[in-house]
């Protein structure tokens, strides 16, 4: 991610009702943005396909895929998107997401018996690892979101910067409601489950713990220091890239953490490309391209029973060449924008 993870953990973690976001009170940084650089951020998404909507339906002959770009923490404003798609996927032969039921439960209980997975028992310490400075304020960061200094010095880098992009604001709500985010993901799931329509996994469930399994010792602590600039104001950023969210303003949140990180990380703009790029690579392009090949087995199976499939996965899997749309494009399907 930072690879730049304040941009992208509200949308990964955002991979892993009303609920946090909703909850939280800050500023839309957009709104405080020099011209310069608003107009430097609309210049780098003006020429990204697909890079606005939340709905889409793809079509080649008699294959219809319904996509939806989701955000997985709770917001009211879920609801109208949750009515509107509910007889859609009640029509639907499956409902693909992120991760299912069964794999959310296979992680939790691998996390429950394997504490080695988020936490180095082994080998130095990130108080070790990094300067003075850096490690007061990552230990002041994590106890803004409710990890003891202590326990954080012994977690895995990649683990950290994640939660150094989540606000404190909606790790306290998660809290409040039993570590539930009340994303769009998960509640769309349970409209699949009340219409007894199939839900399927594009990914395993240990997807998260491969993402980063052959990052450098240095490529770990730069996820940690780009991270932490923004893990100040998280509440603030969660705002923004929410609102942007609803917007329907896609890759426009990306292209914000790209340059708030220019201007805030303390990397030159060389690093923070080469690790925007990394972050792209890893967190969306590969896994884009490894959900192809379910998704058009499953649309040509629903095709067979004159249905269609819907596919709710992070919005930002959606934009760019290497986006999903774009993927179903050149398998030949045609893309048309619904919201």
């Amino acid at each position: 991610m930072k690879l730049n993870l304040a941009a992208t953990a509200t949308i990964v973690v955002l991979t892993l009702g009303q609920g946090a976001a909703a909850e939280c009170v800050g500023k839309n940084l957009f709104d405080h943005l020099p011209a310069a650089q608003m107009d430097a951020i609309e210049a780098a998404i003006v020429d990204v396909p697909f890079h606005e909507g939340l709905i889409f339906e793809a079509r080649r002959d008699d294959q219809r895929i319904t996509l939806i770009g989701t955000y997985h923490f709770g917001d009211a404003r879920h609801q109208p998107m949750i009515d509107r798609l509910r007889p859609v996927i009640a029509d639907g032969n499956a409902l693909y997401v992120e991760a299912g039921p069964e794999e959310e439960a296979r992680l939790t209980k691998a996390l429950a018996e394997d504490p080695s997975l988020m936490v180095d028992q082994s080998g130095a310490t990130l108080p070790e690892r990094l300067s003075g400075a850096e490690w007061q304020a990552l230990a002041d960061a994590m106890a803004d979101r409710g990890t003891p200094a202590v326990i954080t010095a012994r977690m895995r880098p990649w683990y950290v910067a994640m939660m150094l992009g989540i606000s404190p604001c909606m790790i306290r709500t998660m809290a409040e409601q039993g570590g539930k985010a009340g994303g769009l993901d998960h509640r769309l799931v349970k409209v699949a489950e009340e219409a007894a329509v199939p839900v399927r996994a594009l990914e395993p469930w240990d997807t998260v713990f491969t993402l980063f399994a052959d990052l450098t010792p240095q490529e770990e602590l730069d996820m940690i220091r780009a991270s932490l600039p923004a893990a100040g104001y998280a509440d603030d950023y969660a705002v923004t890239l929410t609102d942007a969210y609803f917007e329907g303003d896609v890759w426009k949140i990306w292209e914000f953490g790209r340059f708030d990180a220019y201007a805030n990380s303390g990397l030159s703009r060389e690093e923070v490309d080469r690790q925007m790029d990394l972050a792209q690579a890893r967190l969306m392009n590969d896994r884009n391209q490894a959900w192809i090949g379910p998704l058009l087995d499953g649309a040509a199976a629903a095709a067979a029973e004159d249905r269609g499939i819907v596919a709710a996965f992070g919005a930002l899997h959606l934009p760019g060449d290497r986006g999903v749309l774009s993927l179903l494009q050149r398998e030949g399907f045609r893309i048309e924008r619904l919201d």
